[in-house]
């Protein structure tokens, strides 16, 4: 997808399973029956019985849970829901000038579990100054998970360098900006529903890696609430389609009964 003579973006193909799995996650409380489930990707143009058989490979995977007709997500995708959620509300502080700092303190892990480690750490809107030392500004209210301080400290400080040119370092701010804004460009520009879908489930994983840095180290014209914004109300727009075929579909059910 190109957004312009230099913006360009990958999007990834709509599957069966990506578009249960995004209608999921999207959903508060994250459960549908399957008529709804097959009703609202209808417009991507996907057969019923493939979407029957993708639900049915996602319960055998452990990607959904089954009560019934109904189908939720499992624990594990519960926890994406929420880092999902927070990308595109993140709760901030007024920075004042700190930072967080975190330190790797356990000595000896394998492969599998430093990979984990830092993919929790950058869930946490950490980013690496090199090997065992994080660092993010204090700018974040967020949970922090205990487990970890089995394995790092945690402390607050503040560098004695410019901290733009230390957030610099840590992130490639203007090229998080350029796809951003190509993400913007084509939810804008998308006139077929797979296409919109798709440039709202890329928006979305987008959201995930910005680094919500305090306005004072963003470069001019960050477009992360814009993408936040319309993304958001794009989310609004498809919870609003589904309602009404819901109720058209329960419409339909209480005519035929009668």
């Amino acid at each position: 997808m190109t957004a312009g003579p230099d913006d360009r973006v990958l999007l990834r193909p709509l599957t069966a399973r990506s578009i249960v799995l995004s209608l999921l996650l999207g959903s508060h409380p994250p459960q549908l029956p399957v008529n709804r489930i097959v009703r609202a990707v209808e417009p991507f143009g996907v057969a019923e019985s493939t979407v029957r058989v993708a639900v049915s490979r996602m319960v055998a995977a452990g990607d959904l849970l089954r009560a019934g007709g109904t189908y939720r997500l499992s624990e594990r995708l519960l926890d994406r829901q929420a880092r999902q959620d927070d990308a595109v509300g993140p709760e901030t502080v007024a920075w004042h000038g700190d930072w967080e700092l975190v330190v790797i303190t356990a000595v000896g892990r394998d492969p599998a579990d430093r990979a984990a480690l830092r993919t929790q750490l950058a869930a946490l809107r950490l980013a690496e100054l090199r090997e065992g030392i994080w660092m993010r500004p204090a700018n974040l209210r967020r949970a922090w998970p205990s487990h970890l301080d089995a394995v790092l400290r945690r402390f607050t400080g503040r560098p004695d360098d410019d901290p733009s040119t230390l957030a610099a370092q840590l992130w490639d701010a203007p090229g998080w900006a350029t796809t951003a804004r190509a993400l913007l460009h084509h939810l804008d520009s998308a006139e077929h529903p797979g296409e919109r879908f798709t440039a709202a489930a890329a928006a979305v994983r987008h959201l995930l890696t910005d680094p919500v840095l305090p306005p004072a180290l963003l470069p001019p014209d960050w477009p992360g609430d814009t993408l936040r914004a319309r993304y958001t109300a794009y989310q609004h727009e498809t919870a609003y389609q589904h309602e009404t075929a819901a109720a058209q579909l329960i419409d339909g059910q209480l005519t035929d009964r009668g």
